[in-house]
């Protein structure tokens, strides 16, 4: 007689089950229970079909009802729910949902793949009309029609994983103004912060809105369109909405039949995929598995997995039947690695993160170490080179605890190779090892996998060491002078960008002038890349400089991960002042019809300093007003050659973005008017703009006086200006926060605190305070008016891009510390505040 196996769930794990088990044997009665329409369907490609890039609908059904039964022989009922499990008699209730009838079928082997659900918190409002969940094909034409009829011009996504952010992508691509909404401080969990901060300024650079570390607070329904309000009283607008805040099991069939869960619902399997009755499996998205790396049970819902365990699953009930020799599989363990497509960016990861390795603590002993490098994607003479960066996560034996990887090409290769090597137990040994196929178009004749293997054994020889990412901040904010910032880079660059603080010696200079070196100092040596700074610290170590640390990926790693305004730094003095954003280059507004290129120039692949010495050199060759066109494929050149034309006298006409190129025109010499040329304008030419930013030094901590300072800034940053407030003595308590914070200070700054009001709310007037009744009469009338209040003009001005500095040295001498302020604000001293002055016409006292 032959077996019976019931299968709950017809996608990704039990479709392939399914299949498996029919080839492993032809007498099996295999029955599948879908309570929804569709089986076997490409659930990944699903945010692609709304965005046109799948064009077919059926494209996305590898499989239906009828070519399961005819291919395979396997009864497969659509629309019929599985309500209850009776394990003691191995049958199972089911619900026909067309025509309502419930009936019994029995099973010898019961497998649950059941896969998961979005999560929909009960936030007020989530079920209005304009917002979506993506999940199964149903949802997906939903969304579809709601784009092809309503054609919505503001979208919001609710949730910055993978979904999301191709859903981003993909409404961005159908017309959309886009704006991600992420709780966490960054999108894509699986990569570390820094590595996340190069999706960010991509997708700012593709004008996408991101509003990191907020969350919603309600959904509001209005003529049709859906008012966002967050956490942090921010709003965001949009006609359509789209869910994607995380998935949860459908494990609650599994615990009303009394199997064993997890706490986060996921059915507990033991290594051969069985459940805690021996006649149920699970397999898929609905089960707990063992982290490969770190041996943790967990949850890793993925494709990838879910179709091996269906395959690994199949084999062994085939196994129990005396249908397949052998001993019972093993299910070793899912190690997540995961790809996205973010615009004209990859990003992908392999194993687990840093976050992960600190969540562990060290009672499991796991100290690690970090490589970061940046990389072409093949050899940089051959066209088409563009940037990788890629990250390595491994300990003092070599293992391979993880790896992170971000580019436009060959994300995909490094990250297999890597997870490859990790899952068969290689080390970063066998990476430098690894012989990888190589020819100009495709790699290099050390290819980046082979150059991560390299410098991670570089670390772990003590040939270099790395400092963090985020260390140059941290020592700059210590106050700490036992340290030197070394720029090796060329002169041209430097006109370029350098890093805060830095000194320069280039490294054609080193070994010349290394005396000019405190020995007893750490030096940190950087270049844009990385590659001569390692050579630097080779050259001071062999000196005898004992404590070198180089800056892990160089300037073009900084200007990414530092990208953002909130984080913003300023280039020290040997470079031009330049703001880390990425909103677009401000050009000269052109015709382009009447620009003639005198030459072209291809930059991209080339490594640094070329671009920019190639850059000077043809420049330096043209006639005064003639035009230089040139492509890079390096994501921050756009921003370096702005800074330099400023530095050299020359002029940025038009920057644009051609495929994963990055294409400037530049005027040698400073452009008049509209760009063109002085004698293609003839008498009516006017001189190039002038500064247009906004400074205001707010030195009062009068209510009325701080006021005032706000609705200037917010006056100008709605004419489009960059707007810098620098707040110093009494004018620091605004950005005090309201609650008393907990912190062990001397006698005399806790004098002073105690002194002084906290925070906006108990600012005075300047005049008529009466003891409190003036400033609440001011209060009241500006509300009675509709005025906004000080707290509101506050968040208007953070939102609308206004940087506000708080003088570090005023708060040391009113002994307020960082702890004290606000959160989302720069701190900074008067050098800086004069850098942003420079950039300014307007320059406020108040």
């Amino acid at each position: 007689m032959s077996k019976k196996v019931l299968i709950i769930g017809g996608v990704a794990g039990g479709a392939s089950t399914a299949a498996r088990l029919r080839r492993l044997d032809e007498t099996l009665e295999i029955i599948i229970f879908e309570r929804g329409e569709y089986i076997s369907y490409a659930n990944c490609g699903l945010p692609y079909y709304i965005g046109d890039v799948i064009k077919e609908r059926d494209a996305l059904l590898l499989q239906t009802p009828e070519a399961m039964m005819a291919k395979f022989n396997i009864d497969v009922r659509v629309n019929h729910e599985v309500l209850s499990i009776q394990r003691e008699v191995k049958e199972v209730t089911v619900k026909n949902g067309k025509t309502g009838e419930e009936y019994r079928e029995a099973y010898d082997t019961l497998l649950i793949a059941t896969g998961s659900s979005p999560i929909k918190p009960p936030i007020p409002g989530i079920d209005g009309p304009g917002i979506y969940t993506l999940w199964t094909v149903p949802d997906t034409d939903r969304i579809k029609q709601f784009v092809r009829e309503q054609k919505p011009k503001k979208a919001a996504i609710i949730g910055g994983g993978f979904i999301g952010l191709e859903m981003a992508e993909n409404l961005h691509a159908a017309g959309c103004q886009v704006t991600v909404i992420e709780m966490q401080n960054q999108v894509m969990a699986p990569m570390d912060y820094e590595m996340a901060q190069l999706v960010h300024e991509n997708m700012r650079m593709n004008h996408v809105r991101l509003e990191l570390g907020d969350g919603v607070k309600e959904f509001r329904q209005k003529e049709g369109a859906t008012t966002i309000l967050l956490q942090s009283g921010k709003t965001v607008e949009a006609d359509i909405v789209i869910l994607s805040i995380g998935i949860k099991p459908n494990s609650e069939l599994a615990r009303k039949s009394g199997l064993t869960l997890n706490a986060k619902g996921g059915i507990v399997v033991d290594e051969f995929l069985k459940t805690s009755d021996p006649s149920i499996y699970a397999v898929g998205d609905v089960i707990e598995v063992e982290e490969y790396v770190s041996k943790n049970r967990t949850m890793i819902p993925l494709a990838g997995p879910a179709n091996k365990q269906a395959r690994i699953c199949a084999d062994n009930i085939a196994k129990e039947y005396g249908l397949l020799a052998g001993k019972p599989e093993k299910y070793n363990g899912t190690q997540g690695t995961s790809i996205a497509q973010v615009f004209d960016l990859t990003a992908a990861a392999t194993g687990v993160n840093e976050k992960t390795l600190t969540s562990w603590g060290k009672e499991l002993n796991r100290d690690y170490y970090i490589a970061i490098i940046n990389q072409k994607s093949h050899a940089g003479y051959y066209p088409g080179a563009t940037p990788l960066t890629l990250k390595l996560i491994f300990n003092q034996e070599g293992k391979i605890f993880g790896a992170q990887i971000v580019g436009q090409d060959g994300v995909d290769k490094r990250i297999d190779t890597i997870a490859t090597t990790l899952r068969l137990g290689g080390t970063v040994h066998d990476l430098a090892e690894l012989e990888l196929a190589y020819a100009p178009p495709y790699s290099s004749a050390k290819d980046p996998v082979n150059m991560l293997g390299f410098v991670a054994e570089n670390i772990l020889s003590g040939l270099v060491s790395i400092v963090g990412w985020n260390e140059l901040e941290n020592l700059a904010q210590s106050g700490s002078e036992d340290y030197i910032i070394l720029d090796v880079g060329e002169d041209l660059e430097r006109m370029a960008f350098s890093i805060p603080n830095s000194c320069h010696i280039p490294l054609g200079q080193l070994r010349k002038r290394y005396q000019e070196l405190d020995k007893e100092k750490l030096i940190i040596p950087y270049c844009a890349i990385g590659v001569r700074a390692y050579n630097a610290a080779r050259i001071l170590m062999n000196l005898g400089f004992k404590n070198v640390k180089i800056f892990p990926g160089g300037t073009t790693f900084y200007k990414s991960v530092f990208h953002d305004p909130a984080m913003g730094q300023r280039s020290s003095e040997g470079g031009e002042t330049m703001e880390h954003t990425t909103q677009p280059i401000k050009t000269q507004e052109i015709d382009m019809g009447k620009i003639v290129a005198k030459q072209t120039l291809d930059c991209s692949g080339l490594q640094c300093p070329g671009p920019i010495m190639r850059v000077f050199q043809t420049i330096k060759e043209m006639e005064e007003g003639e035009i230089l066109q040139v492509s890079a494929t390096d994501m921050g050149f756009v921003r370096d050659i702005e800074a330099w034309c400023k530095r050299m006298g020359n002029t940025l006409l038009k920057s644009e973005r051609v495929g994963k190129e990055n294409i400037v025109y530049i005027r040698k010499g400073l452009a008049t008017g509209n760009g063109l040329p002085q004698e293609a304008k003839g008498a009516d030419s006017i001189p190039a703009a002038l500064p247009q930013g906004k400074t205001l030094i707010v030195f009062s901590g009068d209510l009325d006086k701080v006021l005032a300072s706000f609705i200037i800034a917010n006056g100008a940053a709605a004419m489009g200006r960059p707007v810098t407030m620098f707040f110093t003595f009494w004018g620091l308590n605004a950005l005090r926060k309201r609650e008393k914070q907990s912190i062990k200070k001397p006698l005399m700054d806790s004098m002073f605190g105690a002194m002084m009001p906290r925070g906006t709310s108990k600012l005075t007037l300047s005049k008529m305070h009466m003891g409190g009744m003036g400033t609440q009469m001011m209060k009241k009338v500006m509300k009675d008016k509709n005025i906004d209040s000080l707290e509101d003009l506050m968040r208007q001005a953070m939102f609308n891009g206004v940087k506000l500095v708080a003088c570090t040295m005023s708060m040391d001498v009113m002994g307020i510390t960082k702890e004290e302020l606000i959160d989302g604000i720069e701190y900074a001293g008067v050098a800086a505040y004069l850098g942003d002055a420079e950039e300014s016409n307007v320059n406020l006292f108040i």
